[in-house]
């Protein structure tokens, strides 16, 4: 009995070996990263579009997790993510001298556009410049959705209406000025359902397919250059920080095949964003 005990015990030891020693080489789960990102970035298909290209080229998996710019950056100094992938060069700048993130580099920019009803009530369109624009909404009080979550979108509003030399907060928060605290997929379905204006980015407008009574009313203001940056969440912060398959994203990115892959990817025929990363 005694023997045929110590048998089974044999038996239940070598399965529990078996169970947790290493996989094969060729079965090991290829290398990942987190990618934080922004709802722009997602919500246009750009992701959708060049992820892909890049595991092919690398074998590196890549999760994104697609935020505002602000909780994105927030994720990188927690060491939540390897690598951000944001457009507030302010923001961006200032996470890098805070020594959260390094190598900071240009990938692409595209523009910002405000959206408005087609009847366009407060005669938006008649502005060259997207604060003026903001003073015609202030003054008629017509309704503006804001994301307010702190995205690069957001920020981006924020420093438009400071030129403006107004304060929608003060003025017209909780009346013709709404903050929803969400992504601009959801401020541009609130803006549809409310026939309000919003800022929003080209990539997220052009993908967008619940447009209602909306259309473009202010396009081509150099206020509304929107220019993204990448950069890797600082390894000696966060020593958990895939760092070599972060600089390979990176790398991959500002690259001629990522700069080609992202140049590539069209809605209706239009380039989405465009190629801006500087030679190394």
């Amino acid at each position: 009995m005694f023997t045929r005990f110590r048998l089974i015990l044999a038996w239940l030891t070598a399965a529990a070996m078996l169970c947790t020693a290493p996989r094969a080489a060729g079965a090991q789960t290829p290398p990942g990263i987190v990618v934080a990102s922004t709802t722009s970035t997602e919500q246009s298909g750009l992701f959708g579009h060049i992820l892909p290209l890049f595991t092919q080229a690398t074998g590196i998996a890549v999760k994104v997790v697609a935020v505002g710019t602000g909780q994105a950056l927030d994720l990188g100094r927690r060491g939540d993510a390897d690598v951000v992938f944001v457009h507030d060069r302010v923001a961006e700048d200032r996470f890098v001298a805070d020594g959260w993130g390094i190598d900071r580099r240009d990938v692409m920019y595209n523009d910002f556009v405000l959206i408005g009803p087609k009847s366009d009530p407060a005669a938006v369109a008649q502005s060259k410049t997207l604060p003026d624009a903001l003073r015609r909404i202030a003054a008629t009080h017509a309704l503006f959705i804001s994301r307010g979550d702190k995205s690069g979108t957001h920020a981006a509003e924020l420093r438009a209406w400071k030129q403006a030399e107004l304060d929608p907060v003060a003025e017209g928060r909780g009346k013709w000025y709404r903050e929803i605290g969400a992504g601009m997929g959801q401020a541009l379905n609130t803006a549809a359902a409310l026939d309000a204006y919003t800022l929003s980015d080209r990539g997220t407008w052009l993908a967008f397919k619940n447009r209602s009574d909306l259309r473009i009313v202010l396009q081509g203001d150099k206020a509304l250059f929107n220019p993204y940056g990448v950069m890797l969440v600082n390894p000696a912060r966060h020593p958990q920080v895939k760092a070599a398959q972060g600089r390979a994203f990176i790398d991959w990115l500002t690259a001629p095949a990522g700069q080609q892959a992202i140049a590539s990817y069209k809605i209706g025929g239009e380039p989405v964003f465009f190629p801006d990363a500087k030679p190394r």
